[in-house]
């Protein structure tokens, strides 16, 4: 499990913008990118609607997918095109990996948000950072890093209700939020990238190498087996259907217990919903130190399957049935990322980034639906430029998974 959770006290984390400091990462950033991530290029389309915007003066919002660990980083691409730097919201969780983080992300202009309660330093830093409009501020919609480039989770509500907070706060001119979206392009050998991967879990199953199989049913082969391998554990038995239908079982049988216990049998909402209530419950008397070591031990349990839910959330069953090499790439990069909560960067990649219309933001919203107009407007309008990005693919795939 990786350690998106910390069971300390939380301390806001402010932006700290530093010229000196982005000069120095942004000329280290592509050997950089290179090296860990396989980012040999990255591309803007459309960066002179967000040039407008900025002209303009407007108060903005950029709300992006999050596909990838980089894509903050990638996004700076962007700023540099615009020649305006960026505020970005991150969890507290990737300020607290390193002392390094800690002290260079908000020299960057990142600043913490508390997933796990409510966040009112962040909020009030997210809604100042837009009404003065001096930085746009990015923002990932989907909250959770999906390692799907071709499939968007649902969004969050809060950067429509910063949005419209910032507007209000606004005593001249617009707020507007720019639809973003990030794709990325495997140009490199697939079979000879991904093989190791899946020689290695293969080895840990105690498979022989499976090598008679095309690569795309290899691939499902093993997805297969981590699945029914989750629902020996907690079902006792593999289960039958087609996966999405076993996948969402699993979540339920999950979450429905822990619910139970921790939110007066409160089931509505997503998966992801559903785990963001959870730790917000189980977290706080875990921070303020009240309770046992056993009962401590049992609620690091409870976070666990907490955790898998949200690694099959982040699963669409059937992802690899019109395969492209990204979703093939995507698939095994998650299959080694779940097992070892680390995965090795496949050379090369190309980023495109996708600057979508200016969507201008009223003060007050519309309350006669129960989720957010804008919120939807919002996830579409990435969905469009997810679609439309496929045309910048330079290298047509085909019957890779054959060879």
């Amino acid at each position: 499990m990786q350690n998106v959770v910390i069971d300390k006290p939380y301390t806001f984390i402010p932006p700290r913008p530093n010229r000196f400091w982005h000069a120095l990462t942004r000329r280290i950033l592509p050997r950089y990118l290179r090296k860990s991530e396989g980012i040999v290029a990255v591309e803007c389309v459309g960066a002179e609607k967000l040039r407008a915007s900025l002209d303009a003066g407007h108060g903005i919002m950029i709300v992006s997918n999050h596909c990838r660990p980089c894509d903050p980083m990638i996004l700076d691409s962007l700023a540099a095109e615009v020649r305006r730097r960026f505020h970005v919201i991150a969890s507290w969780h990737v300020f607290m990996t390193s002392r390094v983080r800690r002290f260079l992300l908000p020299r960057l202009g990142g600043f913490s948000v508390y997933r796990e309660g409510l966040d009112r330093e962040s909020l009030k830093c997210a809604i100042k950072t837009v009404a003065e409009a001096k930085y746009p501020l990015v923002i990932f919609g989907e909250g959770i890093i999906t390692r799907c480039n071709d499939r968007l989770v649902n969004f969050m509500e809060g950067p429509a209700f910063m949005a419209r907070s910032a507007a209000k706060q606004r005593k001249e001119g617009k707020v507007v939020i720019h639809p973003v979206f990030i794709r990325y392009f495997f140009e490199g050998n697939l079979r000879d990238s991904v093989l190791p991967v899946i020689e290695e879990i293969e080895r840990r199953f105690s498979w022989q190498p499976q090598d008679h199989l095309p690569l795309r049913n290899r691939i499902a082969k093993i997805g297969g087996a981590l699945l029914s391998l989750k629902e020996i554990e907690y079902l006792g038995v593999p289960q039958t259907g087609t996966f999405p239908e076993r996948l969402l079982r699993l979540e339920d049988h999950l979450l429905r217990p822990l619910e139970d216990r921790w939110t007066a049998g409160r089931h509505d909402g997503d998966s992801m919903a559903r785990v963001k209530r959870l730790r917000t419950a189980i977290l706080p008397d875990m921070i303020s130190g009240e309770i046992t070591e056993a009962e401590r031990a049992s609620r690091w349990r409870h976070l666990a399957d907490v955790y898998l839910v949200q690694q099959l959330h982040c699963y669409p069953g059937d992802y690899i049935r019109n395969p492209t090499p990204e979703r093939i790439l995507e698939t095994v990069e998650r299959y080694e990322e779940d097992l070892t909560d680390l995965a090795r960067a496949h050379f090369p990649l190309r980023a495109v980034i996708t600057v979508g219309d200016a969507i201008e933001v009223g003060p007050s919203r519309d309350k006669s639906q129960d989720t957010d107009p804008l919120t939807l407007e919002i996830r579409e309008r990435v969905n469009q430029l997810l679609e439309c990005s496929k045309q910048h693919r330079k290298i047509e795939p085909g019957g890779f998974e054959d060879r």
